[in-house]
């Protein structure tokens, strides 16, 4: 079996059987990749330290029926403020989670992994429930479910707001055309949405929000994943029990 090279981030990590670990890795070049770290729970083993959620790193894999096998790996980021911050590792684990479920193994989506890098990059740096808003929405709109709102998605009228939002349909509605599931959506909403949407990740901008519309905006979130992904996401809860705390 050929080994290979990518450049990844750790998704998501677990214990496997008495001293490994598995982990499902997102690569540059070759997407998502479900992989075993053998001998990673002993302490003195050369991968123990890399085999940790939101690492960054250069790592050296070989083939397998199903998972593939971790050989050895290079740092180069190990975002460690987010595992030691508890805010951080929800929010972070929120996008983790929707990033294994909205990419399939083993297709390459360079965009998605250099958006996964600048989230994790500015999470412990600037307030991070607007950053993995940012990243959740950007992260939909490359996995094709971007949110449509300059029209009626019903009738296809310009669609001035305030009007409605329908999660299901997934796009802004206008009054003559709401549905019993939609709900509000303001002009604050509309215009902070814009704002994630085009967040540059390189450059990001500061820019106020109030918290009506930062509460409009979660709230559309959660719905919209709701309906356009298959299973609920642990992350959801993870989050409301580390904000109740």
């Amino acid at each position: 079996m050929t080994q290979y090279q990518t450049e990844a981030i750790l998704l998501s990590v677990r214990n496997w059987g008495e001293a490994d670990k598995m982990v499902t890795l997102f690569s540059r070049e070759h997407g998502k990749i479900g992989a075993i770290a053998y001998g990673a729970r002993r302490p003195k083993n050369r991968l123990a330290a890399g085999m940790q959620p939101f690492m960054h790193i250069n790592i050296s894999l070989t083939p397998g029926k199903g998972l593939d096998y971790i050989k050895q790996y290079e740092t180069i980021n190990t975002f460690r403020p987010i595992r030691e911050n508890l805010d951080y590792m929800a929010y972070g684990a929120l996008i983790a989670e929707l990033t294994a479920e909205l990419c399939p193994d083993h297709q390459p989506e360079p965009l998605i992994f250099d958006l996964l890098e600048g989230i994790l990059r500015l999470l412990s740096e600037r307030n991070p429930r607007v950053v993995v808003l940012a990243g959740a929405w950007q992260l939909l709109a490359l996995s094709g479910f971007s949110p449509q709102y300059t029209y009626c998605t019903s009738c296809s009228k310009d669609l001035i707001l305030p009007a409605y939002f329908s999660a299901a349909i997934g796009g802004g509605l206008c009054p003559s055309c709401r549905t019993t599931e939609s709900f509000a959506f303001s002009a604050a909403a509309g215009d902070f949405l814009d704002k994630l949407l085009q967040l540059d990740w390189q450059a990001p901008t500061a820019f106020k929000v109030s918290g009506a519309a930062l509460v409009e905006i979660e709230k559309l979130l959660i719905c919209y994943l709701k309906y356009h992904i298959d299973k609920p996401l642990k992350s959801l809860d993870f989050i409301r029990q580390v904000v109740s705390s």
